[in-house]
């Protein structure tokens, strides 16, 4: 039975989910369902404590089908959302990053040979290859960016995260290109962080961060309250704006974070929310 080897070192719930699946020949579809099943968890420490398990799982599955992209996706986001909880050590954080990063730069290599080693090329050869990518490359490409955001983010290389930060700004932007709604307005969200990481004296972009995000909450139908706390803590706390810092924090704090493949994320933007609030007496003057 495929997929054997892979499962038979984890629990008994995971053992009757993985031969469900493979009965039906659905394993893609086995990636795709403990994505959402994380994503839609009110509970981060629930999430925190049992991601492992799916990460071994996932793992599993991948080696037993190297080349099936929605597996690697999910492998990736999985990876890429593990190493952003907190309660999680910094080399097991930059551990967890690296192999989102490297399942994502996988997903992008098994649709074409010519993309594999993309991230090494030079600028301009890296932006002809986003411009060979189509619609259905998407998934791929936006576990290729978010992978790499988060292996940058926990690695600490400040020096490398600014050099980089073109060449994911263009994966982003290319992302807007090809459906800015994927996750929710996820394209827009990342693109908008983004063009706030430096002001204006330094090359930012305010206003046009401060478009993306918007955009990226218009297009969650109001939903993805991540989007409106980093509103306030990039745009609102550069510009000194109080006002609109206390607004859109309180406009999450007053939400319901449950949501359709966001309600993780929103419920670790209310905590965020929380400590943005508790400290802005201490930040504006």
């Amino acid at each position: 039975m495929p997929c054997r080897s892979a499962v038979k070192s984890l629990p008994l719930s995971f053992l009757l989910v993985v031969l469900l699946f493979l009965q039906f020949g659905c394993v893609s579809r086995l990636g795709d369902s403990m994505t959402r099943s994380v994503l839609n968890n009110p509970d981060p420490e629930t999430v925190r404590q049992g991601i492992p398990a799916y990460l071994l799982l996932l793992d599993g599955l991948v080696q037993d089908d190297p080349d099936d992209r929605k597996l690697l996706v999910s492998a990736s986001s999985l990876y890429a959302l593990g190493s952003a909880l907190e309660g999680v050590d910094k080399p097991h954080r930059q551990r967890l990053a690296e192999q989102a990063w490297r399942y994502g730069a996988e997903a992008v290599c098994v649709r074409d040979a010519a993309l594999c080693g993309v991230w090494g090329k030079s600028f301009t050869e890296f932006s002809v290859a986003l411009g060979t990518l189509e619609k259905d490359d998407v998934p791929a490409l936006y576990a290729l960016g978010v992978g790499r955001m988060a292996f940058l983010r926990a690695d600490g290389g400040e020096y490398q995260a600014l050099a980089e930060l073109p060449r994911i700004e263009a994966l982003f932007a290319r992302l807007v290109e090809l459906d800015e709604g994927y996750q929710q307005g996820g394209p827009q969200l990342y693109l908008g962080i983004l063009r706030l990481q430096r002001p204006p004296s330094l090359g930012g972009e305010p206003e046009r961060g401060r478009a993306n995000l918007e955009r990226a909450v218009e297009l969650s139908g109001g939903r993805n309250l991540a989007a409106k706390v980093e509103l306030a803590r990039l745009y609102a706390r550069m510009l000194y704006d109080r006002e609109l810092h206390d607004r859109l924090l309180h406009e999450v704090l007053a939400d319901d974070p449950s949501a359709e493949g966001l309600t993780l994320f929103n419920v670790l933007a209310q905590q965020e929310a929380r400590s943005l609030l508790a400290s802005a007496d201490a930040y504006f003057p």
